[in-house]
């Protein structure tokens, strides 16, 4: 007598593969069942109001609409307005990060914090050193060059 080649994991797989059938199947009939028939084009319309809201009534066509002028239709980013640029300025060395080559200088007089690469640098500075500086517009904002100590003042 030969031994049966169906092994209990067989059996469970194939035991879940007809009851996902099964449910497959009673969802499929239950859709069909509560599937609403005839309905009239009408019925099936949705839409927009003037603030963006969709319902089932139409617009009103006697209702006035609004004029815009294509001219004040901002397409992209509006452009920002030119950032002063001083001459010479004084500021604070507030962090600098030699390994990366960057940092960043506290302006004195409007408190910005403004960009500085190393190679814009001209004499050795590190972090709390009172720096003077000239600014150059770059892609993201102001960048500090020509960056060297400020001379002490001996009072």
């Amino acid at each position: 007598m030969g031994r049966s080649t169906e092994t209990f994991s067989k059996k469970e797989k194939e035991k879940k593969r007809v009851k996902k059938q099964q449910e497959k199947k009673e969802k499929a009939e239950e859709r069909k069942a509560s599937a609403v028939k005839g309905q009239s084009l009408d019925d099936m319309m949705a839409y927009v109001d003037e603030n963006g809201n969709i319902t089932s009534t139409p617009p009103d066509p006697t209702r006035k609409k609004k004029v815009i002028s294509s001219e004040d239709i901002q397409i992209g980013v509006p452009k920002q307005a030119d950032i002063p640029v001083d001459i010479i300025r004084t500021g604070t060395l507030t962090f600098f990060n030699e390994g990366k080559g960057y940092g960043f200088i506290r302006d004195a007089q409007s408190q910005d914090s403004i960009f500085v690469h190393i190679n814009g640098i001209i004499e050795q500075v590190k972090e709390g050193d009172k720096v003077i500086f000239e600014t150059e517009k770059g892609q993201k904002g102001l960048n500090a060059v020509k960056v060297k100590k400020a001379p002490k003042i001996n009072p």
